[in-house]
């Protein structure tokens, strides 16, 4: 059995601008909280307008004088490659930042999360000496070709979920590109990401090229979307803030933005899959990481002539999900990021309950200290009913009944989001048609959250727009320059 781990020291809680640790402006500190316990584990400086300028400021500098960005591809990657293997080295005492911060299961973060964070950064170590234009056929006497440079000093904005995960989903990226950055994290969780600034400052990445604002969204993230210096936005979220994030950007300097909202992700099982495997990917799909994953398959389609079974199976099967302390290696679930998060996915279980869902599971706060819900089952779920549309965030799943493929394609895509979908089938013609029909930006087939650093990861509809992930986004850290110069005949041919 795996020792469990306890909290580690908390060394960084200042902000990272310009390649030191400093305090706020103001001197102002917030709260990072336990959620296994409602307690404070640290004093974090606050970062608010002014500091976001110093940070901006420091990004440009090292962006338009720097040697980041005139730095060959080869020793960006080189430096991003030491940084990789600097986290590798740390990885222990950075799992254990994401699992205090956040309650997000210690076996998760340690042998999911942070490898992938060394993967992403390796992936785009590789690609950064690859950045290539085109020469240009031309119709007429021209001869022209394009570069691709560095789009300039990006903001960056990560969610509490996955801190260190969604970090390097947009650090890795930025960096092969030759951009400079400020990173705001979500403010319930950003202990690692101060912790790779100063990783990265070891590995030899220049100061100013990384910079770290913890703060406030109304603050701190807004004073960065509306900044006049900063040159592109990605931020990772919900649709309320995503709307907030355009708009400021819009309202600047027109910066391009990229958005990964919320999600309401279906997942939809064929009558020829195996139950007893369909059940097991259902309860993972729905309560992974608690339920705090954008991509959640939250609604759960069964065909009619197995429905009866999987709610049974699915009920019965629930009772072995663990639930406690998430330092604790044999841990399925922790706890909800804070107070209120754990009382938002209450309210929607009393919603659910209400409005004549079958409560076959769970459905209470577990324990009686901390921000524990138990995992959720609702049966016979209507498409009209609010848990089936809002997006919850929290672990309940909703099981609903489909007789024909036509009928699921249809409620599947009844929805504002389209960020995922899983299906679960034997018959290849049925996954190929349906994949093509869901209106969703990656498909999983008898599987799920099936993520890799060579495949692009982003939403439609109100799911947002650009990518993680893949070649395709490092695109969005690149503007295309044509440059052309024109053929003169020689007198001499």
């Amino acid at each position: 059995m795996e020792k469990k781990p306890s909290l580690p020291e908390i060394k960084f809680t200042k902000l990272f601008i310009n390649g030191e640790f400093v305090d706020a402006v103001s001197g102002r500190t917030f709260d990072t909280v336990d959620p296994r316990t409602g307690e404070v584990l640290a004093r974090m400086a606050e970062g608010e307008e002014e500091d976001v300028d110093i940070a901006v400021k420091a990004a440009r500098e090292a962006f338009e004088r720097g040697p980041w960005p005139r730095m060959s591809g080869s020793d960006r990657g080189k430096i991003m490659r030491k940084l990789a293997d600097l986290i590798e080295e740390h990885a222990e005492e950075i799992s254990l930042l994401d699992v205090a911060d956040g309650g997000k299961p210690y076996s998760l973060v340690r042998h999911a999360e942070i490898p992938m964070c060394v993967d992403h950064l390796r992936y785009f170590a590789g690609a950064a000496d690859k950045i290539h234009g085109e020469t240009l056929k031309m119709s007429r006497e021209l001869m022209g070709y394009t570069l691709k440079e560095p789009i300039g000093v990006v903001g960056l904005i990560t969610p509490w979920n996955s801190p260190s995960l969604i970090f390097f989903f947009k650090v890795s990226p930025a960096m092969a590109a030759g951009c400079t950055m400020v990173v705001k994290p979500a403010e319930q969780s950003p202990m690692s990401s101060l912790f790779y600034a100063h990783l990265a400052k070891q590995a030899g990445v220049p100061d100013g090229v990384l910079n770290v604002v913890p703060g406030y969204g109304a603050k701190a993230g807004a004073a960065l979307c509306s900044h006049m210096s900063v040159d592109k936005i990605s931020f990772t979220g919900s649709i309320e803030v995503g709307r907030l994030v355009m708009e400021a950007a819009a309202k600047s300097n027109l910066k391009p933005v990229s958005l990964e909202l919320g999600g309401k992700s279906p997942l939809i099982i064929f009558d020829d899959a195996d139950v007893d495997v369909a059940v097991d990917l259902a309860r993972t799909a729905a309560f992974n990481n608690k339920g705090e994953v954008c991509v959640a398959g939250s609604r759960v389609y069964v065909q009619e002539k197995i429905y009866d079974e999987f709610v049974k199976k699915s009920a019965e099967k629930v009772k072995s999900w663990k639930i406690g302390d998430p330092f604790d290696p044999e841990v399925d679930q922790g706890p909800q990021v804070d107070r209120r998060q754990f009382e938002r996915v209450l309210s929607y279980i009393d919603i659910g309950k209400r409005e004549g869902a079958v409560l076959v599971a769970g459905g209470r706060q577990w324990g009686d200290k901390g921000f524990y819900v138990e995992p959720t089952i609702f049966a016979d779920v209507k498409e009209d009913m609010t848990i089936a549309k809002e997006e919850i965030f929290g672990p309940v799943m909703s099981l609903m009944k489909f007789k024909t493929i036509e009928e699921v394609i249809e409620k599947a895509n009844q929805t504002r989001y389209g960020l995922a979908a899983g299906i679960m089938t034997n018959d290849l013609n049925i996954a190929n048609r349906v994949s093509r029909s869901v209106r969703a930006g990656i498909i999983w087939i008898n599987c799920f959250f099936a993520f890799d650093c060579d495949c692009p990861f982003g939403g439609f509809k109100m799911s947002g727009f650009g990518k993680d992930l893949g070649l395709a986004s490092l695109e969005q850290y690149l503007l295309t320059k044509s440059v052309i110069t024109p053929i003169y005949h020689s007198p001499w041919l």
